[in-house]
């Protein structure tokens, strides 16, 4: 393929130099390579664009004319190229996040004022979803999600990661009763997801002399839901059971909203949180930053949920 952005920036410095051995130099190429490129730009249009002699070099009409198109293609493509490097230096541009609906509400979404205020020039453009998404189909720069990855070709970036709890409100344990052991949970309402990920059972540790054992219980109940903070909000009203990250629910618990059961069963296994994004050798500034930032913002709320586990 011809590369002929390459040839009329060529040319263009031949002329400005006025010489091919200066020209030579400065774009570290040999002056027969220069000469060579001339003489097939020439061949391929057809015409003669300067005359060479002992005095230097001195343009044909053809390419005088060549020469005045030239210069103003090589001149946009640079200004081009410094336009975007600006921009990527800046931190500008539409940032499209698409970030599962219980860690938006929480955490994400107090922080963007004090983001947007350090880069005015971004343009957040926020879906919330706690369903799989596919970041190049969506045109998503950033994801966040909760849970053990799946094999992608995605680069993640861990933001927390928080211990789980079986949790009810006092008005349901009041009407109820609270299980005694996990098996106890086949006389209970358990909120569960509708969505791929979701499990019909529920993860526990048996403890005994020799150790502990894991125990998968099936869980069922008159509630299905596609996000975890509707989740929450049926198991503040007092509709069931439900399990859930201290992340989500850490506040709950401390205030006495929601209070945690079976906890001589709890596994103690964490649910991570990830940022997750097409690995490019060249990362958009405002993805790097924004990632960044988050990370930053989340360092107190780290340390606060792996004390509890």
């Amino acid at each position: 393929m011809i590369n002929r952005g390459g040839e009329m920036e060529v040319f263009v410095r031949v002329v400005e130099f006025g010489n091919f051995s200066v020209t030579a130099r400065a774009l570290r190429l040999s002056p027969s390579a220069i000469s060579k490129l001339i003489s097939r730009l020439e061949d391929r249009l057809g015409v003669s664009l300067m005359v060479r002699s002992t005095r230097g070099l001195t343009l044909t009409a053809e390419g005088e004319a060549f020469y005045d198109r030239a210069q103003k293609i090589v001149s946009e493509i640079e200004q081009s190229e410094r336009l975007v490097t600006q921009t990527a230096e800046e931190v500008r541009g539409i940032l499209r996040v698409n970030c599962n609906i219980p860690f938006a509400q929480h955490y994400l979404l107090p922080i963007v004022p004090d983001f947007l205020e350090r880069h005015p020039g971004v343009t957040l453009d926020l879906v919330q979803t706690d369903l799989p998404v596919d970041l190049i189909y969506e045109r998503a720069d950033v994801a966040i999600r909760t849970g053990v990855l799946a094999d992608s070709a995605l680069k993640a970036r861990r933001l927390l990661e928080s211990a789980r709890h079986v949790v009810a409100a006092p008005r349901y344990i009041a009407r109820f009763g609270e299980p005694g052991s996990p098996s106890d949970l086949v006389n209970h309402n358990c909120l569960n997801f509708n969505i791929r990920r979701s499990l019909d059972v529920w993860p526990f540790e048996r403890k005994g002399t020799e150790g502990a054992d894991r125990l998968d219980q099936p869980v069922n109940g008159n509630i299905r839901v596609d996000n975890g903070e509707t989740m929450r909000q049926m198991a503040l009203a007092g509709l069931g059971l439900a399990r859930l990250s201290d992340f989500h629910i850490l506040p709950d618990i401390e205030a006495g909203r929601l209070v945690p059961v079976l906890e001589d069963y709890n596994p103690g296994d964490l649910e991570p949180i990830h940022a997750l994004y097409v690995d490019h050798a060249h990362l958009a500034n405002r993805i790097r930053v924004f990632i960044d930032f988050v990370v930053q913002a989340l360092r107190h709320r780290r340390d606060r949920y792996l004390s509890r586990t």
